[in-house]
């Protein structure tokens, strides 16, 4: 099995990917190593998971964030890097200028799950950094499909990596004997007409129409339009949910709701929206706000927030219909779903 390093250099020797890409996968790579340490510590690692408060966009913040946010932004120095943006922190941080690259990183996502023993992750995007002065968001003010690489660690039962450079998706697996990220899963792609989806069913109440009838038609089961059983999974981690679907398929829906604070949901499109779509995109999948793509969705603020739904191109293509032509499919007649017009 194939060592991320040498996998690197490969993919440098074939021209598709830059030293300086490869040289903040490694980066990184190291740093998810010293996380997936410190997560392992539980614990033992003194007060980690004990809230600190609120960081600048109102979510609860523990001390294993700000932790894993130092790590992060300490390996990232070694790399030819102009400017990091991170959840745990307020404002860009411009570096060399002069760097070809910028960094946005979720250093902790599902923080909430550490008491619970859940996977939880880091989440990554690697952007150019042109024009890094030229707007008020700076390398980050560009829309998505601008991604050179992306990927995502799970600390969890293995401690993962996924990761594309824009020329598919490879899992690698970190191997606690030599402590090396070795590739284990080659060229992955998302799996069709997989009857299972992820979302927060508790909140149903709020979902707009759209939603509400994609999930009615699922939980309708084989005596509904869909004519199939579904099975509901949720877990409230986001690179949890991303490399379930990566591995079986599926979907998972995060969307606006009517909750005061949701109307543009609630994941950030810097660095957990933007970069799964790329990733879900490489493996053959989609991502969408339901009515936008969300590669092409050009940000307005550095922590915006936006609906996201990603996963198998038949579920994401159906609820793109659901959003974008609610009346087609108004009446929900027996006859929609003897014809099969929605039967995806």
């Amino acid at each position: 099995m194939q060592p991320l390093i040498e996998y690197c250099a490969r993919e440098i020797e074939s021209g598709r990917t830059k030293p300086a890409v490869a040289s903040v996968i490694i980066s990184l790579a190291g740093a998810a190593i010293e996380i997936a340490h410190r997560i392992a510590l539980g614990p033992f690692d003194g007060a980690a998971s004990e809230s600190t408060g609120r960081n600048t966009d109102g979510d609860v913040q523990k001390l294993l964030d700000l932790r894993c946010h130092e790590i992060v932004s300490e390996a990232l120095r070694a790399c030819p890097v102009a400017a990091v943006l991170s959840e745990e922190a307020e404002y860009i941080e411009v570096r060399d200028i002069a760097a070809p690259l910028a960094v946005a990183v979720d250093p902790l996502d599902g923080s909430s799950n550490i008491d619970a023993n859940l996977s939880i992750g880091t989440i990554f995007s690697v952007l150019p950094a042109q024009n890094i002065e030229a707007t008020p968001l700076g390398a980050f003010g560009g829309p998505g499909h601008r991604q050179l690489a992306a990927g995502f660690f799970v600390y969890g039962p293995q401690t993962a990596l996924v990761l594309t450079l824009g020329h598919g998706v490879d899992f690698f697996t970190l191997d606690p004997r030599d402590r090396v990220f070795r590739l284990t899963k080659p060229d992955v792609k998302i799996p069709q007409g997989v009857r299972e989806y992820a979302i927060n069913a508790s909140n149903y109440r709020h979902w707009h129409a759209p939603v509400r009838t994609y999930i009615d038609d699922c939980l309708n089961g084989s005596s509904g339009l869909r004519g199939a059983d579904f099975n509901m999974r949720w877990t409230a981690s986001l690179v949890a949910e991303a490399f379930r679907i990566l591995s079986r398929g599926g979907v998972f829906l995060y969307p606006a709701d009517a909750r005061p604070g949701y109307e543009n949901g609630r994941l950030r499109l810097l660095y957990e929206a933007a970069p799964i779509a790329f990733i879900v995109e490489q493996a053959g999948g989609m991502a969408s706000t339901g009515r936008t793509r969300i590669l092409d969705v050009v940000p307005n603020s550095l922590h915006q927030r936006i609906p996201l739904i990603f996963g198998s191109a038949d579920k994401v293509n159906r609820l793109n219909r659901l959003h974008q032509e609610p009346d087609a499919d108004a009446d929900r007649s027996p006859l929609f779903g003897h014809r099969g017009l929605f039967r995806n």
